[in-house]
Formats: C-alpha cells, sequence, structure tokens
C-alpha cells in the first residue's frame, strides 16, 4: 500500500510539473510577443520622430525663404 502511495505521489508531481512547464512556455511566448510589439512601437515611434523633425526642417527653411522675399 506505501508503494501505491508514493506511485500515486510520483504521478502527481509528473502532472505538476507538466503543467508548470506548459505555463513557463505561454509565459515565454507571451514575453516574446510582448518583446516584437515593443520593438514595432519603438520603431514606428523611431519613423514618427524622423518624419516631424524633417517636416520642421522644411518648415524652418520655408519661414527663411519667405522672409528672404520680404
Amino acid at each position: 500500500m506505501s508503494s501505491d502511495n508514493s506511485i500515486d505521489i510520483l504521478n502527481e508531481y509528473k502532472d505538476q510539473v507538466r503543467i508548470l512547464k506548459g505555463q513557463i512556455n505561454e509565459l515565454e511566448d507571451a514575453g516574446k510577443s510582448k518583446d516584437a510589439a515593443n520593438k514595432r512601437c519603438l520603431q514606428k515611434l523611431e519613423y514618427y520622430t524622423k518624419d516631424l523633425d524633417d517636416a520642421l526642417s522644411k518648415i524652418e527653411q520655408l519661414e527663411e525663404k519667405k522672409n528672404d522675399m520680404v
């Protein structure tokens, strides 16, 4: 009977380890997805920042040109 009880305990631990491994994999996948999303957002921010800098530079050039005409 003690042997049966030990086998039951071992099987339960194996099930718990399997479940925990699955949860770890899910968390790792979620972390990778989050990292990828953050990378995409950072790239968009960099593009928008560059576009804004280009637009501000163009506005400055046009204002200088306007002032030269006056």
